[in-house]
């Protein structure tokens, strides 16, 4: 069984290939990605209209790209699938739209796939691969959950964010310090350069006794410890004595122009802070659920200092964790596929040749 997957949900166009036999674990046979941060840079973060006729340039050379590269033709494909949601609506129906009209080309049956569950399976992927039973740590752009994972399609969520989730937290404070976009990379990469004891940054909802999420007010606090040094830096060239405090509304103008140690210690500091709680969030899943597998999923997993520190955690435990490989944890055709093929093998769903479509830019993953 031949399946080609594409993936379209916001600014990165993924196509792949994956194949299986029987009960063997699907193999990735080819892949290709485009990634459009050099068009939305310009502008800050994501313009939805743009990304969408991106994706319209980009969808169908990649197809061809991967064919050629997995030495496969279009023919051979059994079923297309594409990401439903969530995502951006108008990126979203660009996939859909080419993988229906390919599947009507074909006469082949198509797959809608959720986009959480791609990077939930994208561990897969990878040189070691996880087991069933997990917990899933899922921290993919604007969504931090804890999930309980039984098999394909047997999720429970165990704790989610309430407001803003980690990926937003690093790209929201990322911003403030005047960093480009996309800034959760550049933060984390000015973190290596500080020291994370620097600023005593809040810690929120890690002591809560549940598993939820927040990461709003560790925004406000990056906001009124970046005004405090730019206020403190003004003071000092103007010889006059730092102030002690500095409420909110004082501007973060200038925050460019500090000392890079200043910088890099907030962004360490920073870092830390979101790296804490979710590696507390997640041993305290483990517990909860007398696991022994912890699964690190989507963009924020390839995150340096979160790995380092779960790595040692978890060793320290007893716990196996397992990651996607670096190239596979942002969004890319081959989660796609490999979900598809999973929930395929598994009987959990049956492609279709109906091939009207819609997609669901809001889709909670535990509804499946």
């Amino acid at each position: 069984m031949l399946v080609l997957g594409i993936e379209s949900s916001c600014d990165e166009t993924g196509v792949a290939l994956v194949q299986w036999e029987g009960l063997a674990m699907p193999e990735l046979l080819s892949h290709a990605l485009y990634s459009q941060i050099e068009m939305h840079q310009a502008f800050g973060g994501v313009v939805p209209e743009l990304a969408s006729r991106d994706h319209i340039r980009r969808v169908l050379p990649l197809t061809r790209e991967v064919l050629e590269e997995g030495g496969r033709s279009l023919a051979e494909v059994d079923v297309v699938a594409y990401t439903r949601g969530p995502g951006l609506a108008g990126a979203l129906l660009v996939g859909a739209g080419v993988a229906c009209a390919l599947g009507a080309a074909l006469d082949r049956p198509v797959l809608g796939v959720h986009h959480l569950e791609g990077h939930l399976l994208s561990p897969f992927l990878s040189a070691d691969p996880p087991e069933f039973p997990f917990v899933a740590l899922l921290v993919s752009g604007g969504h931090t959950q804890l999930m309980r994972v039984d098999g394909v399609g047997r999720y429970a969520l165990l704790g989610e964010t309430i407001d803003d989730a980690a990926g937003e937290a690093f790209d929201k404070s990322a911003k403030l310090m005047g960093l480009g976009y996309p800034g959760g990379p550049a933060l984390a990469k000015m973190a290596g350069q500080g020291d994370p004891k620097a600023y005593a940054l809040p810690r929120p909802l890690l002591n809560s006794g549940n598993l939820d999420f927040s990461f709003a007010g560790l925004k406000t606090a990056v906001l009124v410890q970046a005004q405090r040094m730019v206020a403190a830096q003004i003071a000092i060239a103007a010889g006059e004595e730092p102030p002690t405090t500095q409420a909110n509304g004082g501007s973060t103008a200038g925050f460019d122009a500090l000392p890079m140690a200043q910088r890099c210690n907030l962004a360490a500091s920073t870092q830390a802070a979101i790296v804490d709680v979710l590696v507390k969030k997640s041993m305290t899943a483990l517990k909860e659920t007398g696991l022994q597998r912890l699964v690190v999923a989507g963009g924020v997993g390839a995150n340096r200092a979160l790995r380092d520190q779960l790595n040692s955690t978890c060793a320290a435990r007893g716990v196996r964790v397992h990651y996607p490989e670096l190239h596979l944890c942002t969004d890319n055709g081959a989660m796609i596929a490999m979900a598809a093929a999973m929930r395929l093998q598994s009987g959990q769903q049956q492609a279709s040749k109906t091939y009207a479509f819609d997609v669901r830019p809001r889709w909670p993953l535990d509804s499946l």
